[in-house]
């Protein structure tokens, strides 16, 4: 088996936008293009994790795999876990959470942050853009990732806090992407971990790897994958990609 498994967790019964995985965006639901950008990273093995069978046959429907996981998990990562830990025996050393929703993201993004993994330097490494205009940073449903110095291109750098409001903080601050890679090791014990005081408050699973004294290096990339939570970023998204495909 590939020592990379990149997991993508998708359902259908997303609170703010139920059926999104199977939005059609340039004809191909939005889960096929995720899964698509992963296996044109060439960064391992993909896999979809889902509680939904709908989504199971359009993923296999596809020439992927897709497999079956308890409804009833609290978060994206325990849905990638059940499938690190039943279906790959956790065999892989690196596991990628890839979110269903980014229909754009870029394949060299995966590659990236796979190849920073090689390193062994931290527990999990994501990846940050810079903000593009006031309102993105001011955007309440937009992440922000903090780090200490000025993240530069090809470098990682230790993540020191993750929110949505833009409060005042004395460190710098990027756009913050939805892709973890883990260690198998930090995997398992992030599961093990019980949800912390400040990952329920924000509604942002990484703090309780940080709230752990786990360690997130944060890389920097130049494209911004959008994340589709509701119907104008949907619009927003079908725009752009197929403004790309017709470039």
């Amino acid at each position: 088996m590939n020592k990379i498994a990149i997991i993508i967790p998708s359902r259908l019964d997303a609170q703010r936008f139920p059926n999104k995985p199977l939005k059609l965006i340039n004809n191909k639901e939005m889960i096929l293009h995720v899964y698509d950008a992963a296996i044109k990273s060439n960064s391992g093995e993909v896999y979809v994790a889902t509680p939904d069978n709908k989504i199971i046959d359009i993923v296999k429907n596809f020439g992927g795999k897709a497999f079956k996981t308890s409804s009833v998990h609290q978060t994206g990562t325990d849905r990638i876990f059940e499938v690190f830990e039943k279906v790959l025996n956790k065999e892989p050393d690196i596991i990628v959470n890839l979110q269903g929703d980014m229909p754009n993201i870029d394949p060299k993004a995966i590659s990236h942050l796979v190849k920073y993994m090689d390193k062994k330097e931290c527990d999990i490494s994501t990846l940050a853009s810079s903000f593009n205009t006031k309102e993105e940073m001011n955007n309440t449903n937009v992440v922000k990732v903090a780090v200490k110095e000025n993240l530069k291109e090809n470098t990682f750098l230790k993540a020191v806090d993750f929110f949505r409001d833009n409060s005042n903080t004395k460190y710098n601050l990027y756009h913050h992407i939805g892709i973890y890679a883990f260690t198998s090791k930090a995997l398992i014990r992030y599961v093990s971990l019980k949800r912390s005081k400040l990952e329920l408050e924000r509604k942002l699973e990484q703090l309780r790897a940080l709230e752990n004294d786990m360690k997130i290096h944060v890389g920097l990339i130049n494209s911004v994958p959008l994340s589709v939570d509701t119907e104008e970023d949907l619009k927003e998204i079908k725009k752009l990609m197929e403004k790309n495909e017709n470039n």
